[in-house]
């Protein structure tokens, strides 16, 4: 697998920011065990409704919380509370990791009786984790959608992917790539730009579909590392895209996939939730054609960068600032902040302009 090192990202393994662990309806009474940034962790919803994320070992003799051949386990009765049991001895965890309770011993607990907690949130049907080497706060909010609470758009049901050995720099290349687009998805651009604001990597981009001879525009954006979101408009079709990786190894990385729609009704019958669906599969048919490139194409730790290409070089530069200490990011936002356009393509029309304010401001 390509590694963080191989592309010279920066000092850290893997990137800071808010990643998708899992898809919201996932948590029920029992533990998920996942695997992300080559660790092992137990996510659980409390019976407040609040999800939990804590390190997967209990300390005492190391077994995964989320072990499931122990009645305990298999009966579902893990979760008291906001705390989880080991499967195991019975020994329970608050959310916060600490030990509150063993069964059979009255005594103070051991100091090293603790697990690490992790910052997650609900958003989007998703549940969310903050990611930081360094262990700091977050320096950006949770990725979110104002028509996600709007009763005319059709929420998604997310793809769950799998895991893909590519590293996630090789996905993000993407947003700067305006030549892949006629190739590969079929769709060529007549206009083509990209916007670098501090967290936040913007593309804005449109032309005529060639299969469905109807006008895409699209503006899509990066809000840190691991999300992607795009509004489109396709002919009389309204829809919202989410694309999220997050890295499992170091090369390699779990994909999830979604897309909203548009009803232009205020309460959608089930026509437009199959409708929904439909559009849905055919925006997965069109990421498999990425898809099946990322998983057969050797990583390009530098690429052969022509005039009329997209802007790589900035793409990458502004993809380290996650790999990097706090203190040396602002340099690297001050460097690519700004927007770029592609010699031989046109400048957006004023109409694909819709979020440069909205993301000004986020």
């Amino acid at each position: 697998m390509a590694t963080a090192k191989e592309y010279g990202l920066g000092p850290h393994q893997f990137p800071r920011g808010w990643f998708v662990i899992a898809e919201a309806s996932e948590l029920q009474e029992k533990p998920l065990a996942l695997k992300f940034f080559a660790k092992d962790f137990a996510l659980y919803r409390g019976q407040s409704g609040k999800p939990v994320l804590l390190d997967a070992h209990c300390p005492h003799m190391q077994c995964h919380l989320a072990a499931d051949s122990a009645i305990i386990a298999r009966e579902g009765a893990q979760i008291e509370g906001d705390s989880i049991r080991c499967p195991y001895h019975g020994w329970r965890f608050a959310a916060d990791g600490s030990c509150d309770d063993i069964p059979y011993f009255d005594g103070p607990k051991p100091r090293s009786a603790k697990l690490e907690s992790y910052l997650v949130e609900e958003r989007l049907g998703c549940i969310w984790m903050w990611h930081d080497p360094d262990g700091k706060e977050p320096d950006y909010p949770v990725p979110d959608l104002p028509h996600w609470q709007n009763t005319s758009w059709v929420k998604w049901q997310l793809d769950h992917l799998g895991e893909l050995e590519v590293h996630p720099q090789e996905i993000i290349d993407n947003m700067a790539d305006a030549r892949h687009l006629g190739p590969t998805h079929g769709a060529p651009c007549e206009y083509f730009e990209n916007e670098f604001k501090d967290h936040v990597y913007i593309q804005r981009q449109g032309g005529l579909h060639q299969e469905y001879q109807a006008m895409l525009r699209t503006t899509t954006w990066y809000e840190g590392p691991g999300i992607l979101l795009s509004h489109q408009i396709f002919g009389d079709i309204e829809s919202i895209e989410m694309i999220a990786n997050t890295p499992v190894e170091d090369g390699c990385v779990k994909l999830w996939h979604g897309l909203m729609v548009n009803s232009g009704k205020e309460n959608p019958t089930m026509a437009d939730v199959d409708r929904a669906r439909e559009l849905q599969a055919g925006a997965l048919a069109s990421l498999a054609a990425d898809f099946g490139i990322w998983k057969h194409k050797k990583p390009a730790f530098r690429v052969l960068q022509l005039k009329t290409d997209g802007p790589f070089s900035l793409g990458r530069k502004w993809y380290t600032q996650f790999y990097m200490p706090r203190e040396a990011v602002i340099a690297v936002q001050t460097m690519v902040n700004g927007v770029h356009g592609v010699l031989g393509l046109a400048e957006p029309p004023p109409e694909s302009l819709l979020h440069r304010q909205v993301l000004a401001d986020t």
